[in-house]
């Protein structure tokens, strides 16, 4: 996509800049990180136009950013008490929410398949390119300008997670539990992906030691594997030699 052809897209674009409060000086970086890979399909854009692989990028930025936040922060917690924290802050419900109030699902450009299917509202949709919105931040403006985004951003979820009003992250409990209990973390498996891909589903089952504790589904990977966690953690909570 030429943006200097697409003055109204590149209006569009400055627009959010505005509303984020950075001004990209590569304007590209910012647009690819808005196209879903539905549209670029549809476009016949070529391989890697889409936002997944700014999104990959996004997600270790974020994770390698907050740790340090929290590092910093909290000096007196040990471990398990700052993995509870930075998994409630990355969670999928966490981003989702940010990725609204930011506005993002009206500047997505989404295929029509995907937006017949209301792409703009799909919590997957919103996380994912909040994420490569952070990783387009970091290759257009360095680490501490993703880290100034990022504690903007955050900041009212971090004070959420300080009051213990954070969203709960079931993956970072059970795994605390399953650490206590069978001195192992979990893993969790992709038992199923169907459907296309603006309306894809994904059932996911919790391992330990082998043995499945919990199955959940979801419109991502994420959230499915939250969902098989809560439902691995009731498992845990009923059987009473594991208390």
């Amino acid at each position: 996509m030429d943006l200097k052809k697409d003055k109204n897209r590149l209006k569009k674009l400055r627009i959010f800049e505005k509303f984020i409060r950075y001004g990209f000086r590569n304007k590209s970086l910012l647009n690819q990180a808005l196209i879903h890979k539905s549209y670029a399909n549809e476009k016949n854009m070529g391989q890697s136009s889409d936002n997944e692989r700014l999104e990959f990028l996004g997600d270790s930025v974020l994770g390698l950013i907050i740790s340090h936040m929290l590092y910093s922060e909290y000096p007196g917690e040990d471990e398990g008490v700052l993995t509870r924290y930075k998994s409630q802050l990355v969670s999928g419900e966490t981003l989702g929410k940010i990725a609204k109030e930011l506005g993002i699902g009206d500047y997505i450009l989404l295929g029509k398949g995907e937006e017949a299917s209301g792409g703009r509202k799909h919590v997957s949709n919103l996380m994912c390119a909040l994420e490569a919105i952070i990783g387009a931040i970091f290759l257009d403006g360095g680490i501490k300008v993703s880290h100034n985004f990022i504690t903007k951003v955050f900041k009212p979820e971090i004070q959420l997670v300080k009051e213990g009003k954070g969203s709960k992250d079931y993956k970072s409990i059970f795994q605390q539990i399953a650490l206590r209990k069978f001195k192992t973390t979990p893993s969790y498996r992709i038992l199923s992906e169907i459907g296309p891909d603006h309306k894809k589903h994904f059932i996911v089952e919790a391992v330990v030691t082998g043995k499945r504790y919990g199955i959940g589904s979801g419109s991502n990977k994420k959230s499915a594997e939250q969902a098989s966690a809560k439902e691995a953690l009731s498992a845990l909570g009923s059987e009473k030699e594991l208390l």
